[in-house]
């Protein structure tokens, strides 16, 4: 049956990956068609009801400073917003949405069907189509054959998904959906390796159930900002608070109880699940000494009872999880919708693509998402970007767009995939960035719109926005790096902060790099300074961030770019690593199994630290 016009760009999956991938994909010009099982779930939120989170919250701003969606659907369906890690420096800050599922999905699909030159079709991929080394299009189960000059898959946890609750086991990709067959054995037919991962959820439980008073209170930022530098979304002064709560031992001990009959300790799971969010009786069993674990109550939506319960994932038979949970604080009375359960699924080894997301054995074939052994919503959008943007200009012979690691979070993530491969759910985290400070949240659209308009996917209005902020940043810059300041001015203020008193003028731009020092506060207590207030609070965040890590922000960019050229740096054959006592035991036993020729080979190899290659960069005299 061949009813379908020749598309330039087909993608698989309308999940997180594949909505940013077709966006991507019309925006830049391509005719792109969106295949999906099931269009009534386009977008959905699968685990917890959140978007970003510790250097996850980078990479939606990385998305959405290129022009992608998930910025402003986060910030359209928000019921809740936290700048994490405001304690730290602002590298490490990491801005996070509670979110109204139904809202996010419903935003999902009304900005999709938006979209110019996007189509879309309800069917289940089976196998792709392969003439002559190249992709060429998709055969579905309905026996339609639909022709593209590029397809991307992004068929997340569906690949011969298979769900577990205790000793049940049911085929589907997640709960109420069927699984999807028929592409691993292809691909695996046309030489691909695949592999088995393993991730899960919670319980969803009644919220009317609920004690909250036993619980701490989490509540939003009180003046919360956005994920999108566009910033559509109006102040955000109705949010809902979220929850803390946490196990005890009688808690653990009824879920051992259950241990002999989890699959995940009695072998009926061969794939292995993320590292750093585990299930429950992963936790009581792998930390035995600890006497409790932190659960975060989430609300999944405005018009909805319906809790998530952090931290509670787990695969144990269902009336073990109700037991155990009701042994929770504000939770003795709890009633549960649904199970948690562990869905196992197949994945490819992203060591067989290349950096523009393409694989290496079937050309105009592109992978992005779970499929590549990655775990979070994030992950999966800025593949999806990618992969759209690559697979449109693969479709009129444009070199492919690649993000380096002094780039983007993004850039990060697809290099540690590509060079080093996972094999457990990969999760981005700040400490995998080498070069954090340069890749701040609040930098992104200075780092990357640019990029993204020249690309078609960033408005002119983004870039306006952009030229704005940063004509407002050089402008409080100079105003300060002018402006001299009495100490009759500011003493009282520094005073108040434990900072050293003034006994002359000195520039507010001095006064502003010492500790505990911030521009609000002096734009507040010092009225010389009282004119910066007239520009936005992101402008003035902008320049104080720029003002007081000036000689950090200089010393990375020059890393960075000594990098770049150090990577062809020869390593001597002969190097002893056991000597190289700065070396972490895990680099020194793999530099030494696989003996690297140059430093970029050894900065490839996965346990192979960046404080790692600094030590190599060191004894190489560099």
């Amino acid at each position: 049956m061949k009813f379908h016009t020749t598309y330039d760009v087909i993608v698989v999956g309308a999940g997180h990956a594949g909505n940013e991938a077709a966006a991507a994909a019309a925006n830049t010009g391509a005719k792109t068609l969106l295949v999906t099982m099931n269009m009534g779930v386009i977008g959905q939120m699968s685990c917890n009801p959140a978007m970003g989170g510790v250097a996850k919250g980078q990479i939606v701003r990385e998305v959405d400073a290129l022009g992608g969606y998930s910025g402003l659907v986060s910030d359209h369906s928000a019921i809740q917003f936290r700048m994490l890690n405001r304690s730290k420096g602002p590298a490490m800050w990491s801005p996070r949405t509670q979110n109204d599922k139904y809202l996010f999905a419903q935003t999902w699909r009304e900005m999709l069907e938006r979209t110019e030159g996007l189509d879309f079709w309800q069917d289940s991929v089976t196998s792709v189509i392969v003439e002559e080394g190249r992709c060429v299009g998709v055969r579905t189960a309905l026996g339609t054959e639909i022709r593209s000059k590029a397809v991307v898959l992004t068929n997340g946890t569906f690949l011969n998904g298979l769900l577990h609750i205790g000793e049940k086991q049911f085929g589907g990709g997640r709960a109420g959906e069927r699984a999807s067959s028929g592409i691993t054995e292809q691909l695996v037919e046309l030489g691909f390796e695949s592999g088995r991962m393993k991730t899960g959820t919670p319980p969803r439980v009644d919220g009317r159930s609920l004690d909250f008073s036993k619980m701490e209170l989490q509540p939003g930022d009180e003046n919360p900002t956005h994920f999108s530098f566009l910033k559509r979304r109006e102040n955000l002064n109705d949010q809902l608070p979220c929850h803390i709560a946490y196990t005890n031992n009688a808690v653990h001990d009824v879920l051992r109880s259950g241990f002999d009959r989890s699959p995940m300790f009695n072998g009926r799971i061969r794939g292995l699940g993320p590292r750093y969010c585990p299930s429950i009786e992963d936790k009581i069993d792998r930390f035995a000494d600890k006497s409790r674990h932190q659960l975060f109550v989430e609300p999944e939506g405005r018009n909805t009872v319906e809790i998530y319960l952090n931290g509670f994932s787990t695969s144990l038979p269902e009336e073990i999880q109700l037991e155990a949970m009701r042994l929770i604080p504000g939770f003795e009375n709890a009633k549960m919708f649904r199970p948690g359960y562990a869905v196992e699924y197949d994945y490819f080894p992203p060591t067989q693509l290349k950096h523009s997301l393409e694989t290496t054995s079937v050309g105009a074939l592109y992978f992005a998402g779970q499929i590549n052994g990655t775990t979070g919503y994030e992950e999966a959008a800025c593949q999806g970007l990618m992969a759209g943007i690559n697979a449109a200009r693969s479709t009129w012979n444009k070199e492919p767009i690649t993000l380096s690691r002094s780039d983007a979070y993004i850039g990060v993530l697809i290099d540690d995939l590509v060079t080093k491969g996972t094999e457990e759910p990969y999760r981005m985290f700040t400490s995998r960035a080498e070069y954090r400070i340069l890749l701040r949240q609040d930098n992104a659209d200075e780092r990357l719109t640019p990029l993204g308009h020249s690309l078609g996917l960033a408005s002119d209005e983004r870039l306006k926005n952009l030229e704005k902020k940063l004509d407002g940043v050089k402008s409080i810059s100079s105003f300060l790096d002018k402006t001299s300041i009495h100490p009759d001015g500011a003493n009282d203020y520094l005073e108040s902060k434990g900072s050293t008193l003034m006994k002359q003028r000195v520039k507010a731009r001095q006064i502003l790099t010492r500790p505990h020092i911030t521009l609000a506060g002096m734009i507040e207590n010092i009225p010389e300074l009282s004119s910066i207030s007239e520009f936005d609070s992101e402008v003035q965040e902008q320049a104080e961030i720029k003002i007081k890590y000036e000689g950090y922000i200089e010393k990375e960019q020059a890393m960075a770019d000594r990098m770049s050229k150090l990577e062809n740096l020869r390593i001597p054959d002969d190097l002893d690593y056991s000597k190289l006592a700065s070396l972490s035991a895990e680099a020194k036993q793999k530099l030494s199994d696989k003996k690297p020729k140059t430093l970029g080979a050894a900065a490839n190899i996965s346990g192979v630290s960046a404080s790692d290659v600094s030590v190599l960069l060191i004894y190489l005299g560099r």
